[in-house]
């Protein structure tokens, strides 16, 4: 059943990354461009804006609904208590949770990491990217994923500037 749960997956999502027609481009995106498939609900404002962040900072990225993303989450090896309202995936296969800085995705896919398959931005912070609430903020850490359900910190952002 697993197997058959990974070609599914495979068939979503990574197609994707192929239809450009669909994406969302940084007007200066250049061509090796980051891009990020988000998975995501329908109704949810603050995964929107937060994908408007990504592409500000010269991601391509492109919003795909489901109403029930926790499979996909599951399958990546995103444990409950690391998971957030949306899933970014990038064509390497790693997975980006919640509100993640753009700065902070770019460093990771510079860098290795053994067994990581990701970061995490838990919960919904406020004043992370894409839960601007007026001058708000709340000290967050981005968390470093690993394969084995373990996480370890990654950055500490203290301030709402530090975020870009």
């Amino acid at each position: 059943m697993k197997t058959y749960f990974n070609l599914i997956i495979l068939l979503i999502i990574f197609p994707l990354f192929a239809d450009a027609n669909e994406q969302h481009k940084a007007a200066d995106a250049p061509l090796d461009a980051i891009e990020l498939i988000v998975l995501k609900t329908p109704s949810c404002g603050c995964c929107k804006k937060w994908i408007s962040h990504i592409v500000e900072q010269g991601f391509e990225a492109e919003g795909k609904d489901f109403y029930d993303i926790n499979p996909f989450k599951s399958q990546l090896g995103i444990a409950p208590n690391y998971r957030s309202c949306h899933t970014a995936i990038s064509r390497e296969g790693y997975a980006f949770e919640g509100h993640v800085p753009a700065k902070f995705i770019r460093q990771f896919l510079s860098e290795k990491h053994e067994d990581a398959i990701g970061l995490s931005v838990p919960a919904m912070p406020i004043g992370s990217p894409g839960m601007e609430v007026e001058d708000k903020f709340m000290p967050y850490q981005v968390l470093l994923l690993f394969k084995d359900g373990t996480s370890k910190p990654y950055a500490k952002v203290n301030t709402y500037e530090e975020q870009f």
